[in-house]
């Protein structure tokens, strides 16, 4: 009896570790990142292979919402509002659903990349963009299912979708010039507030010009005076103390603890009640 037990635990132990021996997925993964212009797009997918059998209107029938690709949902994502068909889509990520047929497919961008294949109940609401395209008939067969960006520019690209000898493709438009013009007007209207806090921050802890630190944190905080910023505040004091203009200091630290006290942030009060006693302000 005893040996049958040790017998049916080594079966056990040796069945166990069989089954974490990692084989190759009949349809490997894929993950395909593309800079468009200056929005970032990323593409996860699997890639099922033809085997010799028909696909479109056999193994992927026409007139039904297929997963568009195998196991996991196919999903996109994008760094920035993008053009999908005349539909702004928000940045994000999104599950990629098609509805193949013999001249055109129905391409459905939805927000929820939760499902395991098609949801099980379908919500119009969660449709980003829809768009319908036409088949291309390539020359050659594609044996395995293959998603890519293609025809870069500025401004758009491609969604290229191939099977069998079958295409189609997406084109997805980017914000590029918004984005350019919006950088090239910030850097022509000079700096910001914050560009001004952070540049006097640095020299006050890195013992830097502080006059110059004097100068830049006495901008951020003008910038600011319609919505004072504590933390702003906090600096501010410090570097004119540095600067040896206590009077200036404690004016500074009583507003940032004003702020601080209002905002409920305890770190900030006891820092601006710690440097007023100091400075014999309190």
């Amino acid at each position: 009896m005893k040996n049958l037990l040790m017998i049916a635990l080594v079966f056990v132990a040796s069945f166990s570790a069989n089954a974490q021996i990692e084989t190759p997925q009949p349809s490997p993964f894929a993950k395909v990142e593309q800079k468009v212009g200056l929005t970032d797009m990323t593409l996860e997918y699997s890639r099922p292979n033809m085997r010799g059998r028909a696909i479109f209107g056999e193994l992927v029938p026409f007139g039904k919402l297929w997963r568009t690709g195998a196991n996991k949902n196919t999903i996109i994502s994008f760094s920035d509002d993008v053009m999908i068909g005349g539909t702004e889509v928000k940045a994000g990520s999104y599950a990629i659903f098609t509805t193949p047929n013999k001249k055109s497919w129905e391409v459905v961008f939805y927000a929820d990349t939760e499902n395991w294949g098609a949801p099980g109940k379908w919500d119009d609401s969660k449709v980003a963009a829809k768009v319908t395209v036409d088949v291309v008939t390539m020359p050659m067969q594609m044996e395995t299912f293959t998603m890519l960006f293609d025809d870069l520019s500025n401004d758009s690209a491609i969604l290229g979708i191939l099977w069998e000898s079958s295409y189609v493709g997406i084109k997805i438009g980017v914000p590029t010039s918004k984005k350019v013009e919006a950088g090239i007007a910030k850097i022509m209207a000079g700096p910001g507030a914050a560009d001004y806090y952070a540049a006097a921050r640095y020299n006050l802890e890195s013992n830097g010009n502080m006059k110059q630190a004097v100068e830049w944190i006495d901008m951020a905080i003008k910038m600011t005076k319609d919505e004072p910023k504590f933390w702003y505040l906090r600096q501010q004091s410090l570097i004119h103390a540095k600067a040896g203009n206590k009077r200036k200091a404690i004016k500074a630290a009583k507003a940032s603890l004003a702020g601080a006290k209002e905002a409920k942030n305890a770190d900030y009060v006891k820092m601006n009640t710690d440097s007023l006693k100091e400075w014999g302000a309190l």
